[in-house]
């Protein structure tokens, strides 16, 4: 696991108020929503402005790119660094 997937994994659980997990509690390759981490459209909006705010990234709410990126821990953190080395 990456040190930004570490951080991402602590954000998602500070963001959300989610005290009874912890960062190895969550896989990075498990489904944030639906089935996987159970995360759901508030929780989507609440992690993405968490996200913005650490980060300094603009998110597209309506942009399916944006959807995929927010699939699971590995792909998120591949969108961060991706942003943070353009």
């Amino acid at each position: 696991m990456s040190q930004l997937e570490l951080d991402i994994k602590n954000l998602i659980i500070d963001a959300l108020g989610l005290e009874d997990m912890s960062a190895n509690d969550i896989d990075s390759q498990q489904a944030l929503f639906g089935d996987g981490l159970g995360l759901d459209s508030v929780d989507a909006l609440e992690l993405g402005l968490a996200i913005q705010k650490r980060y300094g990234i603009k998110l597209d709410a309506e942009s399916k790119d944006t959807r995929e990126h927010f699939a699971n821990v590995a792909k998120l953190a591949a969108f961060i660094n991706s942003h943070q080395t353009a």
